[in-house]
């Protein structure tokens, strides 16, 4: 009996090894990738990537791999860039993208500040480098 149950452990231990070897994408909640060039942080399972344009802000809202409906978030936008403050309203600008009349410079510090759809909010910071 003994003999069995060893050739029984030794025969799946390392075919169960081997398969969680060769399927690492299957861990939830990786870190987020940049899909426009800005800054990603993840909150309440979804994904927030914040990208500077030329004379406003673009937060793009991403829900488990795929575009959210900007339509359904509202928000508000601090950056502070050094001394100076500025706050915005994050209004929705199409697709999964929101967007705020405000500038972000090389090391200043935003909060984004988001109404979820279920009613909710949740706040989400950046660094800008």
């Amino acid at each position: 009996m003994n003999k069995i149950i060893r050739t029984a452990v030794g025969l799946c231990l390392p075919v169960a090894l081997a398969l969680s070897a060769a399927s690492p994408a299957v861990h939830a909640h990786g870190g987020a990738k940049a899909q426009y060039g800005g800054i990603v942080q993840t909150a309440k399972d979804l994904s927030f990537e914040l990208v500077a344009q030329s004379s406003s802000t673009a937060l793009y809202v991403v829900d488990h791999g795929k575009p959210a409906d900007a339509a359904k978030f509202s928000g508000k936008l601090t950056v502070l860039n050094g001394a100076s403050k500025a706050d915005a309203e994050l209004k929705p600008a199409g697709g999964n993208k929101l967007e705020a009349p405000v500038r972000l410079e090389k090391g200043a510090k935003a909060v984004a500040t988001i109404k979820l759809p279920d009613g909710t909010s949740t706040a989400v910071r950046f660094s800008i480098k």
